[in-house]
């Protein structure tokens, strides 16, 4: 069963990046999605090898974003696509047949196409403005995420969706009460997160899912 929390990771360095992901293991998430924008094809690959290895010590999923050669080539448990990555059926000739594949939607049309191209899990966004992305689509807020799987429910559609963008703490219980499987988030952990807040945290996940 994938995971109700998934930490993106944040950082403008690999030190930046390898501490915030390290306190987010600390901290109790079991699901890490590398997300660091260099043409350092290098430096990425150090990044993901020591992200792997501290991801192995925790028993953590470690997904990469974007990249499915990288995911490959350091053996990571997965790799999330955006709409306009590399295709899904592309990612699956690639990768292992066990490796877990994740896509982006904004729409309830993008989640049906990445339902019918068999992804793994879909992570629907923004739920509200952010500035850990450039380039941000339509804000869809609760009532886009209350029509989206109210529809979803109605067409007989199951896949797990993650609600993305913005979300606090405060957030999290009525996105739950949509269906949603979960919620990916980036500066809501790497923000001084604590164990209580945590604690808190994962009850809400668990309790209103």
């Amino acid at each position: 069963m994938f995971s109700k929390l998934q930490y993106i990771s944040q950082g403008e360095t690999i030190y930046s990046q390898i501490k915030n992901i390290h306190h987010a293991l600390d901290t109790g998430c079991d699901w890490i999605q590398l997300r660091f924008k260099t043409n350092n094809k290098e430096e990425l690959r150090d990044l993901a090898e020591a992200s792997k290895l501290l991801c192995d010590t925790y028993s953590a999923t470690f997904i990469i974003n974007d990249n499915p050669y990288l995911c490959q080539e350091v053996d990571a448990d997965g790799v999330h696509l955006g709409l306009t990555d590399m295709s899904i059926k592309e990612a699956r000739l690639l990768l292992d047949e066990f490796k877990i594949i994740g896509g982006t939607a904004n729409t309830y049309e993008d989640v049906v196409q990445r339902f019918e191209e068999n992804c793994d899990y879909i992570g629907l966004g923004p739920y509200k403005f952010t500035t850990t992305k450039q380039n941000l689509s339509p804000i869809l807020g609760l009532e886009g995420y209350q029509r989206i799987l109210s529809k979803l429910k109605e067409e007989g559609i199951q896949i797990p969706i993650y609600a993305i963008g913005g979300i606090q703490l405060e957030d999290v219980e009525d996105l739950m009460k949509t269906g949603i499987h979960g919620i990916a988030v980036s500066s809501l952990i790497t923000n001084k997160f604590q164990e209580n807040n945590y604690s808190q945290l994962n009850t809400t996940l668990y309790v209103n899912s």
